[in-house]
């Protein structure tokens, strides 16, 4: 698929994810509605998707950099980090986008906003201080090419849906302890349902993110590549942040498809549900493509 075509299909999944992250809360609240009797639970339930969805897209890139605790940083700051940012955007005829890095020995980085005009790139102290100038360019423009691709958009709709849905399961299991203390007349098959629905709802929503996540770093790692005309950077770049791998300070399972390398903890389940491809699968089609 050439890069036209990712750019208008991405632009369509944001629409899309939206209205499914829209009637699955609403059947969620349904369901809450038939347990309940009361049946204005699917409006409330519908009112506050809509509305969250609404806020989301806005908000989410801000939210995001509040989470992985980046600062905003200006050109005198560090002119080197800065100036390379500066060059790829003029070379991508993007908006310069704003800078931010986060104090963390961990080498990463990521990119986000609802578009090109709002974007936020940022990467990690320790990513800055291992990568050589040429690593550093790739890497940025691997979170420069998530922008021109309209990845940041797309990411930022499924950052936000794992969030909402994480927390409407955790209120739905609560509200289901506390209302049926008292109540032995709701239909204990129905009970099963709704507690299955509201361990399995944060599943499928990670599961989503990981399919969503994958394919975008395939593409930014070969975008870069074509960006910088360096392929061969871009892998030297993966070696070093599979070499120097480690977890960052502050996690968030939320914000990990952001990032161009998994800042999490290594466990099973982490492995399993992981957003993003391994090195080793990266580097491999970075270098079947320049044969």
């Amino acid at each position: 698929m050439t890069i036209s075509k990712q750019v208008a299909a991405n632009k369509r999944s944001t629409v899309m994810i939206m209205l499914v992250f829209v009637v699955f809360v609403s059947l969620i609240g349904g369901l809450f509605a038939w347990l309940s009797g009361s049946w204005s639970m699917v409006f409330w339930f519908l009112g506050i998707a809509a509305v969250y969805a609404l806020i989301q897209y806005f908000v989410a890139g801000k939210l995001s950099v509040v989470m992985t605790g980046a600062r905003e940083i200006q050109k005198s700051d560090n002119p080197r980090f800065y100036g390379i940012v500066e060059e790829l955007s003029e070379t991508a005829k993007l908006p310069m986008p704003k800078v931010y890095v986060i104090k963390d020995t961990a080498p990463n980085a990521f990119a986000t906003g609802r578009d090109p005009a709002h974007a936020i790139v940022a990467a990690t102290t320790g990513l800055i201080e291992i990568m050589d100038d040429k690593e550093l360019r790739s890497v940025m423009a691997h979170e420069m090419s998530h922008v021109k691709n309209y990845d940041i958009r797309v990411g930022m709709i499924v950052f936000g849906l794992v969030c909402v849905i994480g927390f409407i399961s955790d209120i739905g299991l609560r509200m289901l302890f506390y209302s049926n203390r008292d109540d032995d007349n709701k239909s204990p098959i129905g009970l099963v349902i709704a507690v299955l629905t509201l361990i399995l709802a944060p599943i499928a929503a990670a599961l989503a993110q990981m399919a969503v996540s994958r394919q975008r770093e395939y593409l930014a790692d070969s975008s870069s590549a074509q960006m910088t005309k360096q392929p061969e950077s871009m892998i030297s770049a993966l070696k070093k942040l599979d070499a120097h791998a480690r977890p960052m300070h502050q996690q968030n399972p939320a914000t990990e498809a952001l990032f161009i390398a998994n800042p999490l903890k290594k466990t099973f389940f982490s492995n399993i549900f992981s957003t993003h491809p391994s090195i080793d699968q990266r580097v491999e089609r970075l270098s079947d493509a320049r044969k």
